[in-house]
């Protein structure tokens, strides 16, 4: 529904709808933690600047052209037609055997302590060096936004 609708709002609000499904199949795979995440910074935080910048572009109500159908788009549903025959195939008739193992570890890895810690111990000095750019980025767009006092 993302790629299908003409209005770029009602566009962007089906993509809020499947960052909700994201975390939803975040859920379950037990990582509450990133499913929250999804949630606050793509559909919160990145969506809202997504949508600010269509309704100040005003891209919503353009007179369209009856659209005749080309060659290209003919070849595009050839094309997304196969895709589709081939998923069912894989999907439906290709039994592929689960690897017996562990999975108990699977669902201590997505918790919020367990992210704490790997980022705090592990990844200590990569999480440092991004701080440390992002830092600069700010100070750099500050300084480049800032009006010269004359």
């Amino acid at each position: 529904m993302v790629i299908t609708r003409r209005n770029p709002v009602i566009s962007a609000l089906y993509l809020i709808l499947n960052f909700f499904c994201l975390a939803g199949l975040y859920l379950t795979l037990h990582a509450q933690f990133i499913a929250v995440i999804q949630v606050l910074v793509y559909a919160g935080a990145i969506m809202v600047l997504f949508l600010f910048v269509i309704m100040l572009l005003n891209l919503g109500d353009e007179q369209r052209l009856k659209e005749k159908i080309s060659f290209t788009k003919i070849i595009a549903a050839g094309l997304g037609f196969g895709l589709l025959m081939e998923l069912i195939y894989i999907v439906g008739f290709i039994d592929v055997p689960m690897p017996a193992g562990d999975f108990s570890k699977g669902v201590e890895i997505g918790t919020v302590e367990h992210i704490g810690k790997q980022l705090f111990t592990t990844y200590l000095f990569p999480f440092e060096i991004t701080s440390v750019l992002l830092l600069a980025a700010m100070v750099g767009a500050v300084v480049l936004a800032k009006r010269r006092m004359d």
